[in-house]
């Protein structure tokens, strides 16, 4: 980790470059596609409205898993902070929900995002299979992976922070 922070210090990594540590290695993201960024711009608005001060969201912004582990997740929703995490990246403990958006990410997202997530102890996981135009669930981790799954269709409604949200709503399908 301190590897990584160092590599920005000097400037061979800047804001401007788009990665993240995986499993102690520097990962270069995807470009973000107009529909993907669209999802994840609705995905926040509406959540926004709905948690309100309950909770801080943050649009693909780090997470500190462990010292391996800094991703970058589309959406995370976290504990509310005074310091809105300004002396250090939140961390598992930190975490209500994070949430990828996955268009050509999803087998990534899938093999490599979920395991980490629930090795790590992150309580609720949602993965946006944009070309299924669903929402899958995941709760309960254990070890590398999550124990309860649940995939919510376009007409469905998913309950977060005491609300009914309509998955069409978050996917705009």
């Amino acid at each position: 980790m301190e590897e990584y922070y160092r590599m920005a210090e000097v400037g061979i990594l800047t804001e401007n470059d788009k990665v993240e540590l995986i499993h102690g290695e520097i990962i270069e993201m995807s470009p973000v596609g107009s529909k993907h960024a669209a999802v994840v711009d609705r995905i926040n608005n509406v959540l926004k409205s709905l948690i309100k001060d309950r909770a801080i969201i943050r649009v693909q912004s780090p997470v500190l898993l462990n010292d391996l582990n800094q991703p970058e997740p589309d959406v995370t929703i976290l504990k509310p902070s005074d310091n809105y995490y300004s002396e250090s990246h939140p961390g598992p403990d930190d975490i209500f929900i994070l949430v990828e958006v996955a268009d050509s990410s999803l087998p990534y997202d899938r093999q490599i995002k979920l395991p980490l997530y629930a090795s790590a102890g992150v309580p609720e996981f949602w993965l946006v299979n944009l070309e299924k135009q669903e929402i899958e669930i995941h709760r309960s981790p254990s070890k590398n992976v999550y124990k309860k799954i649940e995939i919510f269709q376009p007409d469905d409604d998913i309950s977060c922070f005491d609300h009914k949200v309509n998955v069409r709503s978050l996917l705009g399908a």
